[in-house]
């Protein structure tokens, strides 16, 4: 059976907040790495971007990882739906659709407990059995998998494949790890952003939502001649008797007030 690492998570629990590891002074390709994360700190634009920036980490990091056959990284969104978002060859992406189909496997061990996994073996491990029988003589013999975590969420999980058995120990989990933490810096801005930018058109669509039912009580004050007041308690009842919303009511009239064709006289 392979070695698995588990580490205490130390991570802080304020929402979003990253720590981002310096990997120059634990690795000789540090400055390499770094160069890769600057350029991928760039690329925080837009989803299509940070797509592109995972895909060039994962690419990186089956460089930097002796024997890599292969890396990637999975994505779990808020209703519990796994994705492969990044994978540099088909060996990740068969190994990953096992997962996600078996229900289980190293990578989402990593992801379900916030911990480092390291199989040593495929071929010795005794661990989620139905994923390593199906997985056993397709390429990977040693797999290392790293939560991804954002503050107090954990939204994925990163993993490379290596060809040969015993090539990953724990110089190579702190590596992954820092690579996990690069990726969880991009993910975190792009779900705050998404995150601000849901807020934002929620607002604005609830200052439409006013401003269609003030100009609704406008017509309604200079048709009946009526105070404000009556005039939203008229919408108000409009709504009622068709089952609608106050605001779909509005939206009604001020639509049937526009489109009324206008009287020669």
């Amino acid at each position: 059976m392979g070695a698995d690492s588990h580490r205490t998570d130390s991570r802080s629990t304020d929402p979003w907040r990253v720590e981002v590891v310096d990997m120059t002074s634990d690795s000789p390709t540090g400055d390499e790495l770094a160069g890769v994360f600057v350029r991928a700190s760039g690329l925080l634009l837009s989803a299509e971007a940070v797509s592109t920036a995972l895909l060039l980490i994962t690419s990186t990091a089956e460089e930097v990882f002796p024997g890599a056959v292969g890396a990637g990284l999975t994505l779990v969104d808020r209703d519990g739906r796994r994705v492969t978002a990044a994978a540099t060859d088909d060996v990740v992406a068969r190994a990953d659709a096992l997962q996600y189909e078996l229900g289980e496997g190293p990578c989402l061990t990593a992801y379900e407990q916030r911990v480092v996994v390291r199989i040593d073996d495929v071929d010795r491990e005794d661990r989620w059995p139905r994923w390593v029988e199906a997985v056993r003589g397709t390429g990977p013999r040693a797999v290392l998998s790293a939560p991804v975590v954002a503050g107090a969420e954990t939204l994925g999980a990163m993993k490379v494949y290596a060809a040969e058995p015993g090539v990953y120990g724990e110089r190579e989990e702190r590596l992954l790890e820092n690579f996990a933490t690069q990726a969880a810096v991009l993910l975190a801005n792009t779900r705050t952003a998404d995150d601000a930018r849901h807020i934002s058109d929620r607002l604005k669509d609830a200052l439409r939502g006013r401003e269609v039912i003030a100009l609704a009580k406008g017509i309604v004050i200079a048709r009946d001649g009526a105070d404000e007041r009556a005039a939203f308690l008229a919408l108000t009842d409009l709504a009622q008797r068709r089952g609608t919303t106050l605001r779909e009511a509005a939206e009604d009239l001020v639509r049937s007030t526009v489109d009324r064709p206008t009287r020669t006289p």
